[in-house]
């Protein structure tokens, strides 16, 4: 009898080939053991900005409106950001927007209204958002869309975003050609200008679903530019464009000119 020759190669390749076979096995019963991520559903929520002076209409040109101080004021620019936007549910937990930056400017209707998409489907019991730009993006380099540069509201790489711009005229003003000017910039430090807001629902819900967007109509009173915590005399405070103290407190007067108006569902 020949003594059997054994065969390395062959050996070789049918290990190879069980191995093989068993590494497949238990991919397939990896595979069956996961379980599929639940189907989130989304829809949007829209949102209108009005400008108000207390409870007048607020426009540029040629409308006069009186400060609590008793100044008289005409408006020729008025721009905000918006930003950071969180919907708040009734339990607490929120949805936060995505990389939004809404540039409100009076004098382009179409800014005052804008779409959160991708919102959760469910019901939405209030609202929170920066006025302002956050210390991120005003150190993150050129910026598009309403970061733009271009759109007015930036000033240098060291100094940032300008939070709000409001200019026009006072015959009480003390600049020479009875000019207001409010530049209100800073993100960082003591003096910073940026602002979190959180108007209620009073109540109130939005009710986002695949099928419907609902409404939330927001007012923005700007005559809160000039009151309360502190009262402005454009007499002495008429021109404000650097970070430092009285920036600070133009912020802090306006950081409440926002309220929810109604909720259309």
């Amino acid at each position: 009898m020949k003594p059997t020759i054994f065969n390395t190669r062959s050996l070789f390749a049918t290990t190879l080939i069980a191995c093989s076979l068993f590494v497949s096995s238990c991919d397939r019963d990896d595979d069956d053991d996961v379980t599929p991520a639940p189907t989130i559903n989304t829809g949007s929520l829209s949102i209108h900005v009005e400008n108000m002076f207390d409870t007048l209409p607020f426009t540029l040109g040629n409308s006069s409106y009186v400060t609590a101080n008793g100044d008289t004021l005409n408006f020729s620019m008025y721009k905000y950001y918006i930003s950071n936007i969180k919907l708040i549910r009734p339990d607490g937990s929120h949805y936060a927007e995505a990389g939004g930056y809404h540039l409100i400017n009076a004098a382009d209707t179409n800014s005052l209204e804008f779409t959160i998409a991708n919102v959760p489907n469910g019901a939405y019991s209030g609202i929170e958002f920066m006025i302002g730009v956050d210390s991120l993006r005003n150190v993150s380099g050129s910026q598009t869309g309403a970061l733009d540069p271009a759109n007015g509201m930036f000033w240098t790489w060291s100094t940032g975003y300008i939070m709000a711009k409001m200019e026009g005229s006072s015959p009480q003003s003390g600049a020479a050609n009875n000019s207001i000017v409010y530049h209100i910039g800073g993100f960082s430090g003591a003096n910073t200008s940026l602002r979190m807001a959180s108007p209620s629902f009073n109540g109130d819900q939005a009710n986002v679903s695949s099928t419907a967007t609902p409404e939330v109509h927001i007012k923005c009173d700007v005559a809160e530019w000039f009151r309360n915590p502190v009262t402005i005399n454009v007499a002495t405070t008429f021109f404000q464009m650097a970070v430092n103290a009285n920036s600070a407190m133009v912020a802090t007067n306006y950081a409440d000119m926002f309220t929810v108006e109604h909720i259309h569902n």
